[in-house]
């Protein structure tokens, strides 16, 4: 486990697994050097001196998150009772940025320097915040990513330094939460003054990208579909994955499956360890149809089916 310490602070880390196809590396670079303009933009922008947040309610805290395509990690945020919205945590970024149509719909209206105050900020997993400051503002990087889909869902925002060094925050990718503690005796000085708009060529990122998507064919989609449901439980047994147990009404069930059966392959995919039948179901949607090779008994039998929706 790698830790890095500040008089901010503390982020445990783990390594992370390496575990997106092989065809998503090209984006997942894209997605690295968008964000690595995040310092020259961001680094620019005037903050006003405004009342500090409100601390939270108590100061231990499980929040739950995601990796996103790109491997960036992704918290939902209600902002003024609305929501939820996808927020990236960046600690290079000075404060809150939340985009232009986000604002929209929430109801809050920028100043003349482009920032505006949050009545309450609610992280999931019950971190909750009064008066946040944040930077309404259409950033490059996450407009490139929303525009080539590279994170595999909308993003709406980043929440950055103003909020996060507020809490010792622990990063462990092998579990599903994040540990949040409140730092109460932590004040953040507010982020350094920064121009209203990046340099022109930063700036000119945004149009360059939606250019070479339209060109390239790239088509951002956060369609959200169920993933269907098959209803059994497998083991793997003298090197064979054998079925445990069929859910009654289940897609399994009403296509003859039984406890016992060896299940040899699906699609013609080969199946030897519970994981491989995993990985040739997990982009298969609900009515999705499949073809099971099946051993029973000693003898090879195809099943057809159509998976159905979880219990």
């Amino acid at each position: 486990m790698l830790t890095m310490r500040s008089r901010l602070q503390t982020i445990s880390m783990v390594p992370i697994p390496s575990l997106c196809p092989r065809n998503r590396w090209q984006r997942w670079h894209i997605a690295a050097a968008l964000f690595l303009l995040a310092g020259s933009v961001a680094a620019a922008v005037a903050q006003p001196t405004l009342a500090n947040p409100t601390p939270p309610e108590t100061q231990r805290y499980k929040v739950p998150y995601r990796l996103t395509d790109s491997q960036h990690v992704l918290v939902r945020v209600k902002l003024n009772g609305k929501g939820p919205f996808h927020f990236i945590l960046d600690t290079g970024a000075p404060a809150v940025f939340l985009t232009k149509s986000v604002a929209k719909k929430v109801g809050v209206t920028a100043d003349r320097q482009g920032w505006a105050v949050f009545d309450s900020f609610e992280i999931e997993g019950g971190v909750r915040l009064g008066k946040v400051k944040g930077r309404i503002e259409d950033l490059v990087q996450l407009d490139g990513m929303n525009t080539l889909g590279l994170a595999g869902v909308e993003l709406h925002g980043v929440i950055g330094y103003n909020v996060l060094a507020r809490f010792r925050i622990e990063y462990d990718f092998t579990a599903d939460k994040l540990g949040f503690e409140y730092l109460p005796n932590f004040e953040p000085p507010d982020p350094e003054r920064l121009r209203a708009e990046g340099p022109d060529d930063i700036q000119m990122m945004g149009p360059f990208i939606k250019m070479i998507a339209a060109l390239t064919g790239i088509k951002a989609n956060f369609a959200v579909a169920p993933r269907g449901f098959l209803g059994i439980e497998v083991a793997q047994r003298d090197g064979k994955v054998v079925i445990q147990r069929v859910y009654p009404g289940t897609a399994a069930a009403q296509a003859g499956l039984q406890a016992g059966d060896i299940i040899v392959a699906i699609r013609n995919q080969s199946i030897d360890v519970p994981a491989d039948l995993h990985r040739a179901l997990r982009r298969a949607g609900v009515g999705s149809p499949q073809v099971l090779t099946i051993e029973r008994q000693g003898k090879t039998r195809e099943i057809r089916l159509e998976l159905g929706r979880g219990l």
